[in-house]
């Protein structure tokens, strides 16, 4: 058999594709910006129920070599996957049913009308073998208060669903946006972010105002004032970054 025909070449291909079509998915390595890793999510009749994913993380190790492992490493045994190489049935069926989840610390907006509607932050930092593997990604969907429901991501949010609407224009990343200008947007703990003034770029606009959790705002909760959060203790400025332990504190 030639060696372009080769079966395992196929899987080889589809792992090319997920880090060329999913950017906001890939976490870059120190050691080579060129190459680095995703997380794949999973919903299947092999996983628990269709609202509980099965994750892996596919590695790029060169253009011509991946390696996928499951999130918890004790699962099963690390995989590689490369040109003319053999691939598992198991595995060539996982990577065709799993879709990437944003990056570690990605923080995203939902656009509708060239506004960003709500702010998804994103947690999934790849646990070491000593830690909790059932800590799991996720993501903190926090709607703009006060703004229309019907322009506000579905709950609940599945990663085929995100990515759909992204390639409809309808998902930013903000990351950059709220980056260059210290003092504008704020992580308040208890899951808040303030945006003290009306921030945008070519490609969309973040209103000033409160985006609060999703599931409070659509059962009605008060929202506090913005200079009451802000007065909050652990407020953090969003131009260093989503900070990672307040994230996964207020994910579901």
């Amino acid at each position: 058999m030639p060696t372009d025909a080769h079966p395992g070449n196929s899987v080889l291909a589809a792992c090319q594709r997920l880090f060329r079509d999913y950017p906001l998915a890939v976490r870059r390595h120190y050691a080579e910006f060129r190459y680095g890793s995703m997380v794949l999510a999973a919903r299947s009749a092999s996983t628990v129920s269709a609202s509980t994913p099965a994750f892996s993380v596919l590695i790029k190790e060169h253009d011509d070599l991946f390696v996928i492992r499951p999130w918890d490493r004790r699962d099963w045994a690390r995989v590689e996957i490369r040109r003319g190489g053999e691939v598992p049935p198991a595995i060539s069926r996982l990577i065709a049913v799993s879709v990437p989840v944003p990056r570690d610390g990605a923080l995203l907006g939902w656009v509708a009308g060239g506004q960003v509607r709500a702010i998804l932050a994103a947690h999934g930092r790849l646990p070491e073998p000593w830690d909790d593997p059932f800590v799991v990604p996720g993501l903190t969907v926090l709607p703009l208060a006060g703004s229309d429901p019907g322009k506000w991501p579905p709950s609940p949010l599945t990663e085929r669903q995100l990515w759909d609407h992204s390639g409809r224009g309808q998902l930013a990343d903000v990351s950059k946006m709220v980056a260059r200008r210290s003092g504008y947007a704020f992580w308040v703990p208890g899951g808040h972010v303030v945006v003290t003034e009306r921030m945008g770029t070519a490609e969309c606009w973040l209103a000033a105002g409160v985006y609060a959790d999703q599931q409070a705002l659509r059962e009605g909760l008060a929202v506090p004032l913005a200079r009451e959060l802000l007065a909050s203790p652990g407020v953090t400025d969003l131009a260093g970054g989503v900070p990672q332990q307040a994230v996964e504190a207020t994910a579901p």
